[in-house]
């Protein structure tokens, strides 16, 4: 088989140690190979970066082990060039697992060329990656102790959640500081609220009627201090994204130029797909890396399922929320992308189609530097030609019994 890297290296990574195989050049046509175990700390992993520099390591092919990966990639690319490889594409030979085996079977791969190395951003935007799927856990972790605290309402009967559309809003937080301070009184409570609110008193006093204990009370200020430091959090870091994000502002302000898509999710785009787009040669290597293209799979003349891969989970949750914003605008392409795929095929499908529609479009803006160009309500029944989608219209009335004679708009 062809050698196509003269002097590689597998890295197989654990917890507590390294196992580096290296494989270059030795007399005549054969090749030297030799295995090392290095610590996982710091110490360890310095003095392996130095044994690849003096054997002359060019590329080094390692596998995506959990986080224990990140350390040594962060180590090594700036001497040499790293390869973060899928573990579902370098499946070792059966009955014979060992480490030492993985980082032979890693090096061999390596070297004959038999595996792609994984999209790993530069240092800016996986710093920027980190801060944004950290708050968007802290936004989760909120909704999580809003919940908890709802279901603490329901356990003492009073059912403000089915009278309020927020119990953390306004009037929601009023009462139930209120409850908290010890007012048990459900016309006090109704008399807290707000606004378009207290055209709801009567219905306010029915909810707020049940069993709020001192229990009760101990266990709703926990949960409001915490959704508190949540938000708290959530502010401070949303403050350093717009810091870091100050270089790639032509790139934010691209991306909200497509209906659905808002800064937030901008910022979670961009930090998740970097602002390098050459990275990916075309859109559709960009949709397929994401996972919101469908699935291939083909075997004896069978086409298996298309079920889309995992992909970037951060990124797809981003694209999710676009999608749903999008479908709900009006007379834009994305909306009518979707009214004409849901009747076919439902909503979560014309979603995912939604998903790669947006995506697809970020990479020609990124490509080209331009806004979204958006196409109209209208674009597909311009595309198949007004006469055409008369005719179909008509003779599906025709077919349903009507008589159709049809009028130009405007004329007498």
């Amino acid at each position: 088989m062809e050698v196509i890297h003269e002097r590689c290296a597998g890295v197989d990574i654990s917890k507590v140690d390294v196992k580096v195989c290296i494989r270059v050049p030795s007399t005549g046509r054969r090749r030297r190979s030799e295995v090392r175990t290095f610590s996982a700390v710091t110490s360890g992993l310095l003095a392996m970066r130095d044994w690849l520099l003096a054997e002359g390591i060019t590329v080094v092919g390692m596998e995506a082990t959990g986080v224990y990966w990140k350390p040594v990639f962060y180590l090594l690319e700036h001497d040499m060039e790293c390869w973060l490889l899928n573990a579902r594409h370098m499946k070792s030979v059966p009955g014979r697992k060992t480490d030492v085996k993985d980082s032979e079977w890693i090096a061999r791969l390596v070297e004959h060329g038999l595996v792609r190395p994984s999209f790993v951003p530069p240092e800016p935007i996986r710093q920027l990656r980190d801060v944004t799927r950290y708050r968007t856990e802290i936004v989760r972790e909120r909704t999580r102790e809003a919940q908890r605290l709802e279901k603490l309402l329901e356990d003492t009967g009073i059912k403000l959640s089915s009278t309020v559309s927020d119990i953390l809003g306004v009037s929601g937080r009023a009462m139930l500081e209120a409850l908290i301070a010890g007012e048990r009184d459900p016309h006090a409570l109704a008399h807290l609220a707000k606004g378009s609110m207290r055209r709801k008193t009567d219905a306010l006093v029915e909810a707020l009627t049940g069993n709020f204990s001192t229990h009760h009370a101990f266990l709703a200020r926990a949960m409001l201090d915490r959704i508190d430091a949540c938000t708290a959090t959530e502010a401070k870091l949303s403050k350093h994204i717009e810091v870091m994000l100050q270089p790639f502002c032509r790139r934010i302000e691209l991306l909200v130029t497509i209906p659905g898509v808002d800064t937030r999710a901008a910022q979670v785009i961009l930090a998740e797909i970097g602002a390098d787009i050459a990275r990916f040669p075309s859109a559709g290597d960009l949709a397929s890396w994401a996972g919101v293209c469908p699935g291939n799979h083909q075997s004896g003349g069978r086409t298996g399922s298309g079920k889309t891969r995992h992909g970037d989970p951060w990124l797809k949750a981003a694209l999710g929320q676009a999608a749903v914003s999008a479908s709900r605008t009006r007379d834009t392409y994305l909306a009518a992308r979707y009214r004409r795929i849901v009747a076919r095929r439902g909503k979560k499908r014309a979603l995912v189609a939604l998903e790669h529609s947006i995506l697809i479009a970020v990479w020609h803006m990124f490509t080209h530097d331009t806004d979204y160009a958006d196409l109209g309500g209208h674009y597909f029944i311009e595309r198949t030609g007004r006469a055409r989608q008369t005719r179909r219209l008509v003779s599906q009335l025709n077919q349903l019994g009507y008589q159709v004679t049809l009028q130009a708009e405007g004329a007498a």
